[in-house]
């Protein structure tokens, strides 16, 4: 390993000032930095970390904190492809299993690569044309995006909405960490409003008749339909999922949005490596479940979803998945400790609000998270205002 390592540092000699690539060298750094840790730490005294630990690392944590939620949604792809095509009839085998799975990857995977080439493409040429080093954070909003997508969208609507996030929300902005917006959210925000028609939830996981991928041929059985609960209450249709159905994700979503247990998993992980503010996504689950319960007990009988018990919205559409994940997001989210419950609560009792008062959009969570993303700033100054306030009248002055 130290040869191939000494081999590379060799080889990066040519990005160097002065150097055959040196016009390249953003290129070198980013895969120096990614493949191996830094060699490098601050050197000035006072709030410096002196560690080796840098922000790619970070964003590979959250990374891996979506890996269950992407595997059991390839999984729920192929299972609702298989339940919508009559193959599930005598129950799940293995061998239906493995086949659900390796459906749901190969419907997966192009969204995965769309989304990882268009975007980092532009981040590349970027930090070229400004000589500056490769932004780390698409490492996680590439990742983010193809489980908050519905699977029928066309790559190349995809593909174009991708580029609009990354060039108008983050890159005019100065990149990294300078950004307003959740760029994942104002990708899935720009083909909500553009195309409106990719984005209404049903029949995600099949198209054509079913035909879709390698497993071609099948018709969908009748009566079939792949509206998500929330779709359905919104137009007005009794919800027959119940709680468990939706913790356990086997229900029509987005790829990374149904499985509870896998959010789970990787909100533990956050937590516990101290990535992502727990504040937050409990301060969203409780104002979310308090709006929730206020509409069911003063709510109108006739409106479907005031009446839709408190706990399922927590568990329903991309609550959860945006509580964790996105909301968390420690550049666009609030950054004082009592901002946290502030923003989190906020979030939560917006999306309830868009869900239960906006039967155009059953879901609520996106617009939530970025209305709160552009509140998230004026949330923080008034809390330290607040605390300087109270310090100034402990000392008399």
């Amino acid at each position: 390993m130290e040869k191939l390592y000494a081999i590379w540092k060799k080889f990066g000699k040519n990005f160097e000032e002065g150097g055959k690539l040196s016009k390249l060298s953003s290129f070198y750094d980013a895969f120096d930095t990614f493949l191996f840790t830094p060699q490098t730490t601050a050197k000035k005294n006072g709030t410096h970390i002196h560690d080796g630990s840098d922000s790619k690392r970070t964003m590979i944590i959250v990374v891996l904190a979506l890996v269950p939620a992407l595997l059991f949604g390839m999984f729920n792809a192929g299972y609702q492809h298989l339940l919508a095509t009559g193959q599930l009839a005598e129950g799940l085998t293995c061998a239906l299993f493995w086949k659900a799975f390796g459906f749901g990857l190969l419907a997966v995977l192009p969204y995965i690569l769309v989304s990882y080439i268009v975007g980092l493409g532009i981040e590349f040429v970027v930090a070229q044309i400004k000589h500056e080093e490769v932004a780390e954070g698409y490492l996680v909003t590439g990742f983010i995006i193809p489980l908050i997508v519905p699977i029928n969208t066309p790559l190349w609507q995809v593909a174009i909405a991708v580029a609009f996030a990354v060039i108008f929300a983050k890159e005019v902005f100065g990149g990294t960490g300078y950004n307003i917006f959740n760029v994942a959210l104002i990708t899935r925000a720009f083909l909500f409003f553009a195309y409106p028609s990719s984005m209404t939830g049903d029949k995600m996981f099949v198209r054509d008749g079913g035909t879709w991928g390698w497993d071609g041929g099948h018709a969908l059985v009748d009566g079939f339909s792949g509206a998500t609960p929330l779709t359905q209450m919104s137009t007005g249709s009794a919800v027959e999922l119940g709680f468990w159905d939706m913790v356990n994700g086997l229900v029509p979503g987005s790829v990374g949005e149904t499985c509870i247990w896998a959010i789970l998993l990787g909100a533990c992980l956050l937590i516990a490596t101290g990535v992502a503010s727990w504040k937050t996504m409990l301060a969203t689950f409780i104002g979310g479940g308090l709006t929730a319960w206020l509409f069911n007990v003063a709510g109108s009988e006739a409106n479907l979803a005031a009446q839709y018990p408190w706990y399922m919205h927590l568990v329903s559409g991309g609550f959860a998945f945006g509580a964790v994940f996105m909301a968390t997001d420690p550049v666009t989210s609030a950054r004082t400790e009592c901002g946290k419950w502030i923003y989190g609560f906020l979030i939560g009792l917006v999306a309830v609000l868009v869900r239960v008062l906006n039967p155009g959009y059953p879901e609520g969570m996106m617009l939530a998270i970025l209305l709160m993303n552009a509140f998230a700033p004026l949330i923080d100054w008034c809390v330290v205002q607040v605390n300087i306030n109270k310090r100034l009248k402990r000392s008399n002055i």
